[in-house]
């Protein structure tokens, strides 16, 4: 039994109308009906009490629920926007605004301060020179990140925007423009928009074909209009139904590109959405129903398998239970599967992301300026990315290719039955882990899901983690890490990301670092030192793969959130489609 200092606040607490049970390390406060009969049991293994009201036995710490706060994301469907490539003249095309993109090497004027680039010379002679004369006095060079919108007579639309590009035009530059078009469409309450290059005509077929991809998916022009709305009590719909884009060809092939930039973009989307949700809303259990959701939607091609407590217990996942065991929310290991439609697949893939839904840090809790406890919402920012491009890919459904989306989805939480400092976890490959930083969780989780992944029998595994701080040092916020000992793994990966228009950057596997990762007791820490934290948690999760299985670690800590908009950004679902697409054959 317990000292009687501890039960005297249950013996003087006030009897009340609710029976809710409310629970603290040291001293436990109990509010119950008049009329009812209590019984309080305390057990010597156990930190918590039970308790048991008209024989329902319940640990109190379990009482969690994912509405806490009473909040329920609003249904919002996505705005519904129609590409189309078309080769309507510039000065014909009606609408509200027409957005024509323009390199430095555009806005050369002749002597007479005339433009002597073609299409903006067309326009501005139809416009009686204003256009000269406008970006002129707007101080418009065509530098990335300068755009004006002006409201001139003489074309079919009612506005015409010069968006910036910058001194090189790049698939990155594309993207950027259909942002900046998508901004100024919200601005102007625009519904039909159209974009244009100035250089459009010093283009090669196959340049227009890509080019017109990036400005679709540009960052997109679906995604700068979307917003997520989802948890305001009011919000602005969008209003832009169609864009155009122009000058770029047009036909069956370039309309299949703009399809696929549309379901990437949805992708992209919904990746936002997952890491844009509260931890009130989107727990675990919560992100494996909206993981079954997208299998459910494309079940020709996905299946969903989803592991609980005693399922991972089965297949020995001690680390990523360890990490789990504090949390009043269970966790789900979740498993989609991708099978390509008529006929084998001949090469296999897994996809695998880190699904923290948040991370206190545990005993070693985060505290202190610049912990950022209060984003630890995006700490799954790699399952969102892996779930995105799931759902881009039933959609796209690549031949030739059999694909595993794997994440050990769990809370980092503190109570008594939690992970401490000091505890020894071991992981379902049998190596043993010392863990002395609680706050060091998302590679353990990680672990047993790259063992997972390796027993599906794949050739090529590629991580997504918000792991280290020490990356968003080295890298800053809009660059994330890529780790990996196979050169031919990471020549895949930057050309795919230079499709996407998405920045990585290659970071070294310094073994020499794994030194500091030994145990007196264990086979392993799971922290090393300060120095160089990226790369020791890369050689970490390094012990849990094949080395039969080519593998690459991203660390997207930086890049998964824009601070300035305080908003998720979907970073990495398009890498990963372009790089599945690249594996299909």
């Amino acid at each position: 039994w317990p000292p009687l200092w501890l039960l005297w606040p249950l013996l003087s607490a006030p009897l009340s109308s609710t029976s809710s049970c409310y629970c603290c390390s040291s001293v436990i406060h109990s509010k119950f009906r008049a009329s009812s009969v209590i019984r309080f049991s305390f057990v010597t293994k156990g930190v918590f009490p039970i308790c048991s009201r008209r024989g329902k036995v319940v640990m109190a710490h379990t009482i969690a629920k994912a509405t806490l706060g009473l909040t329920l994301p609003a249904k919002i469907d996505l705005p519904k926007i129609s590409f189309a490539a078309k080769g309507t003249d510039l000065v014909e095309w009606k609408g509200d605004i027409l957005a024509v993109g323009v390199a430095e090497k555009d806005m050369v004027k002749d002597e007479n301060s005339k433009f002597e680039n073609s299409i903006l010379k067309k326009l501005d002679s139809q416009l009686g020179g204003l256009l000269a004369e406008a970006s002129s006095e707007e101080d418009f060079t065509g530098k990335s990140g300068q755009s004006t919108i002006l409201r001139l007579p003489g074309l079919g639309s009612k506005r015409i925007g010069l968006i910036g590009l910058g001194a090189n035009s790049s698939s990155v530059a594309y993207k950027s423009l259909g942002e900046a078009v998508a901004a100024a469409a919200k601005s102007a309450q625009a519904n039909n928009v159209a974009i244009a290059l100035a250089s459009a005509e010093a283009l090669s077929a196959e340049s227009k074909l890509s080019t017109a991809t990036a400005i679709a998916s540009g960052r997109r022009t679906l995604l700068g209009i979307f917003e997520d709305n989802r948890f305001r009590s009011q919000s602005k719909k969008s209003t832009v139904t169609s864009v155009d884009i122009l000058g770029l060809g047009s036909g069956p092939e370039l309309e299949k590109k703009l399809k696929y930039a549309e379901d990437v973009s949805s992708g992209v989307i919904f990746g936002k959405e997952l890491v844009n949700a509260p931890a009130n809303v989107l727990t675990p259990g919560v992100l494996a129903e909206e993981a079954t959701k997208i299998a459910l939607a494309y079940s020709d091609v996905l299946s969903a398998k989803i592991l609980d407590v005693e399922q991972c217990k089965e297949l020995k996942m001690g680390a990523y239970l360890g990490v789990a065991a504090a949390s009043a929310n269970p966790p789900h290991f979740i498993h989609l599967c991708y099978k390509p439609p008529g006929g084998p697949a001949k090469t296999k893939l897994a996809l695998v992301g880190k699904g923290l839904t948040f991370d206190s840090g545990g005993y070693n809790i985060k505290t202190g300026p610049g912990c950022l406890i209060e984003l630890m919402k995006s700490d799954m920012g790699g399952a969102a990315a892996v779930f995105g491009a799931a759902k881009a890919i039933g959609q796209i459904k690549p031949p030739g290719v059999e694909i595993h989306f794997i994440v050990a989805a769990c809370e980092n939480m503190i109570s008594g039955t939690g992970m401490r400092p000091g505890d020894i976890v071991t992981a379902s490959n049998g190596k043993t882990i010392e863990v002395n930083n609680t706050d060091a969780e998302g590679r353990l989780t990680l672990a047993d899901a790259l063992v997972y992944a390796c027993n599906r029998g794949v050739e090529k595994i590629i991580d997504l983690a918000t792991l280290t701080g020490a990356c968003v040092v080295a890298l800053g916020p809009s660059v994330g890490g890529v780790f990996t000992p196979s050169d031919d793994l990471a020549k895949e990966v930057f050309s795919a990301a230079e499709v996407s228009g998405e920045k990585f950057w290659r970071m070294p596997m310094e073994d020499s670092y794994w030194e500091g990762m030994k145990s007196g007791v264990a086979d392993m820490l799971n922290t090393g030192g300060r120095q160089g934290g990226a790369i020791i948690a890369a050689l970490f999760l390094k012990q849990f793969v094949d080395e039969k299985v080519q593998w690459l670690h991203m660390d997207i800590a930086g890049p998964v959130w824009n601070d300035k908009k305080r908003n998720a950004t979907g970073f990495g679902v398009a890498t990963l489609v372009e790089w599945v697409l690249k594996n299909s054959s």
